[in-house]
């Protein structure tokens, strides 16, 4: 018996827009495949913290101060209900990279479309990067609080940078995001 199966144009839609979330997805959290090489982060390192010092003239000072900083230049953040992040950078100790790390983060709810940001985790004491370097895989909120430095809200930095061990920001070649967030990532070292 030969069966006729006829499929709607927004029945054909709907399934394309399930298997393309889920290919998105799928492609956001496996990026490790496409990850860059040790001089390709240190160059993307090297572009992004001069947009944050731009975008932020304070944190040049915190990044004086700072007993060492973690960079990722680039994450990128897809999703259809279930989303991920995912980037790689490098641990900036005494004016050198120190080591590599990756960013990875998934998430569920409400979600659609990509976006690209970038990173910067100052560890304000030596204690806080100390913590962070012998870390097997680090969660913000489980092994630390980091303080996010959001451009929304006037934080006096010089305050804020004496009173927290970690501060974040999140920014893009636009400045700083506002509402941004960091919870559910995860800091993973890595060989480059």
């Amino acid at each position: 018996m030969n069966a006729k199966v006829s499929i709607t144009r927004r029945d054909a839609l709907r399934r394309f827009g399930a298997g393309g979330a889920a290919a998105a997805a799928a492609a956001t959290l496996s990026t490790p495949a496409l990850a860059d090489t040790a001089s390709e982060i240190d160059a993307g390192v090297n572009a992004a913290l001069p947009e944050l010092y731009a975008a932020y003239p304070g944190s040049e000072g915190i990044a004086q101060r700072a007993a060492g900083a973690l960079v990722i230049p680039s994450i990128v953040k897809a999703g259809f209900f279930v989303g991920g992040a995912y980037g790689e950078g490098a641990l900036i100790v005494n004016g050198r990279t120190d080591s590599y790390w990756s960013y990875g983060a998934a998430s569920f709810g409400l979600q659609f479309g990509a976006q690209k940001t970038r990173q910067a985790l100052f560890f304000m004491t030596q204690e806080a990067l100390n913590r962070f370097r012998t870390a097997e895989g680090f969660e913000i909120g489980v092994d630390a609080e980091v303080t996010l430095v959001d451009s929304g809200v006037g934080v006096e930095l010089d305050t804020t940078g004496s009173q927290a061990p970690i501060l974040a920001f999140v920014f893009s070649r636009q400045g700083l995001l506002g509402g941004a967030s960091l919870g559910g990532g995860k800091y993973t070292p890595i060989i480059r």
